[in-house]
């Protein structure tokens, strides 16, 4: 495939660009990165809140876009909601390894603590009872109304940036959050 010069490529709409890309042109998918890699980045950035890790995610992200050039349907959506949400993926991908590896951190550094003292004062132990209820009310949820709260509660987003991220409706957004809360809240009332 020859590619047109790159000047001419920023004239391209995204969607003109993407089958070039998923012809295999490095130079459409710079314009692809170009365009939407800051975007990107903050993203990444809002949910790990850290640069490295943003950056990391970024390079993630943009190499599963290149990966699956083939697979962008503009049907489906705009190429910047799909990058964006390759991108949110990479990002939860992320936390959850961060937060197995704080996990792990934790219960080592739990079992030392036990060690020196067994004593856990009654406020900690209420916390991490609350905390393992609550955990375990999320995980009841149905995917998409947990995807949301998480979103929401974890990692800080409005409903708009929701639902620009999951390329949805922001009623469907609102409406996923309430039935989650609602379940959420019934799960609660019956633990306690």
């Amino acid at each position: 495939m020859i590619d047109p010069p790159t000047g001419e490529l920023h004239r391209f709409a995204d969607e003109e660009l993407m089958p070039l890309v998923a012809g295999g042109s490095t130079a459409a998918f710079e314009v692809v990165y170009d365009r939407h890699g800051a975007a990107a980045f903050s993203l990444a950035f809002r949910m790990v809140g850290n640069r490295a890790a943003a950056e990391d995610i970024v390079q993630e992200a943009f190499l599963s876009v290149w990966r699956a050039r083939t697979r962008y349907e503009a049907r489906r959506g705009s190429v910047r909601s799909w990058v964006l949400g390759i991108v949110h993926h990479r990002g939860i991908d992320a936390l959850r390894r961060g937060l197995v590896h704080e996990r792990r951190r934790a219960g080592a550094e739990a079992a030392e603590e036990q060690r020196e003292n067994r004593n856990l004062t009654e406020v900690e132990a209420i916390r991490r009872a609350e905390a393992a209820t609550v955990r375990a009310a999320l995980d009841t949820l149905p995917r998409d109304q947990s995807r949301v709260l998480e979103l929401a509660y974890f990692a800080g987003f409005t409903h708009s940036q929701i639902a620009e991220m999951l390329d949805m409706p922001i009623g469907t957004v609102k409406g996923r959050m309430r039935l989650g809360l609602d379940k959420m809240r019934r799960e609660l009332g019956e633990t306690a």
